[in-house]
């Protein structure tokens, strides 16, 4: 049962990720014309509201991300979700531990980039209180803790684990034999 409701949340992580990616953390990356004023306005608010310079004037490191969540993580998105929908689906562990470890990787230089720069208060004005930069990290932390959790289920849940101890048991036997 609780393995079953990890799933729900990996696939509603999966499922939502698809238009914020698209509508949201693509554009530093894509030409501002393929946006309308509506979605340009709704990351201008994002970015006043919870002070993260970064999606309106990313640094090149910061780029790099959002160019590996473009081309790699996006398409991964409707499988990952396709599979924890339907759940116990052995086949997603392999992309979905390099999926996990990959964002977990990406999330490490974000968060300590908004615990510890010493950001410019213009033009775009990044978090300069610990309240600020702590809601940000808010902002950015489920991005990181959902990952580690889908790691830890690939890794660690005998459904997606395929070390099963029956398996362990009969090769140690034939290797008797």
């Amino acid at each position: 049962m609780f393995l079953r409701v990890l799933e729900i949340i990996f696939f509603l992580y999966f499922l939502s990720h698809i238009p914020i990616t698209l509508m949201v953390d693509l554009q530093p990356l894509l030409p501002e014309h393929l946006y309308p004023s509506e979605l340009k306005n709704l990351l201008q608010w994002y970015a006043a509201e919870f002070k993260d310079p970064m999606m309106m004037d990313p640094p090149f490191w910061f780029k790099s991300f959002v160019f590996c969540e473009a081309f790699v993580q996006l398409p991964f998105f409707p499988i990952a979700a396709y599979a924890f929908l339907k759940g116990g689906c052995k086949w997603i562990r392999t992309p979905a531990i390099i999926y996990s470890v990959h964002v977990a990787t990406t999330l490490i230089p974000i968060l300590s980039h908004v615990l510890f720069y010493n950001f410019p208060t213009a033009p775009h004005p990044g978090p300069q209180t610990l309240k600020e930069r702590l809601t940000l990290v808010s902002i950015y932390a489920p991005y990181l803790i959902i990952p580690v959790m889908i790691l830890l289920t690939m890794l660690f849940s005998s459904t997606y684990n395929s070390t099963s101890q029956k398996g362990n048991t009969s090769s140690k036997s034939k290797k008797q034999r």
